[in-house]
């Protein structure tokens, strides 16, 4: 892919960011108020059932793995290494996109605050053991994928001419960006509605993003000049 048409691609894929911010708050908000008047639904109970119904070692260890990014201390030095290297490369306004990003976090442990919604019960799902804190919805690790590692793979993908980093995206990034709302589910640390609202905010939330990625750098953005930085430094 040629600069001109990684450039043309990032175009076209800013072109539904407003309508999506739009669609996916809405969604988000009457979804909140809802969960926040009836914490239980018959809906949530029977989607983990099923995904917990056919049990296996090997998938509960993968759904683990596809969780780990979310819990500490990885939460937080993966992220930095990232920032840093967009950073080291010269690629300023990515790098403070990104810490933007990063702090969908805090918009998230602020919505929890105020729905406190409870999480699985172990005597009614199977809940596999780890270090969860705060409430239920929506799901930090849901919200902190989806808008830091998505505005990750949307740069690799759309802003990109190298064969190699868009793979990363799409190869690598974007099936665990997919992957963590079921990973959630399937462990019993989140119900379905939990994990529904927070692909919901963090999607509104990598749109704004995207948004101002795109107005901020329509006329300065040289892949080819970032991308030998990156590369060099993933490696």
């Amino acid at each position: 892919m040629t600069g001109r048409n990684s450039k043309h691609q990032a175009e076209k894929a800013t072109l539904a960011t407003l309508p999506l911010l739009i669609l996916s708050s809405v969604l988000y908000l009457i979804l909140a108020a809802v969960i926040k008047r009836w914490p239980s639904t018959r809906t949530d109970l029977h989607v983990t059932r099923t995904l917990q119904s056919n049990h296996r070692p090997d998938v509960e260890r993968f759904m683990t793995f596809v969780s780990w990014f979310g819990f500490r201390p990885q939460s937080l030095l993966l992220p930095l290494s990232v920032i840093a290297g967009f950073w080291r490369s010269g690629r300023q306004i990515e790098s403070g996109l990104l810490i933007a990003a990063w702090g969908s976090s805090m918009l998230s442990f602020l919505t929890k605050q105020v729905i406190r919604r409870p999480r699985p019960d172990g005597d009614v799902v199977r809940v596999v053991v780890a270090k969860t804190r705060d409430s239920s919805f929506p799901s930090g690790h849901v919200v902190h994928y989806v808008t830091f590692w998505g505005l990750v793979a949307y740069l690799l993908a759309f802003r990109s001419n190298r064969a190699g980093l868009r793979w990363l995206s799409g190869a690598v990034i974007t099936p665990i960006v997919a992957l963590v709302g079921p990973s959630r589910i399937y462990l019993g640390h989140h119900w379905f509605t939990d994990v529904l609202g927070s692909y919901l905010l963090g999607s509104a939330y990598l749109a704004g993003l995207i948004e101002i990625h795109s107005i901020l750098s329509s006329d300065r953005d040289k892949p080819s000049d970032w991308t030998t930085g990156a590369s060099q430094w993933l490696r």
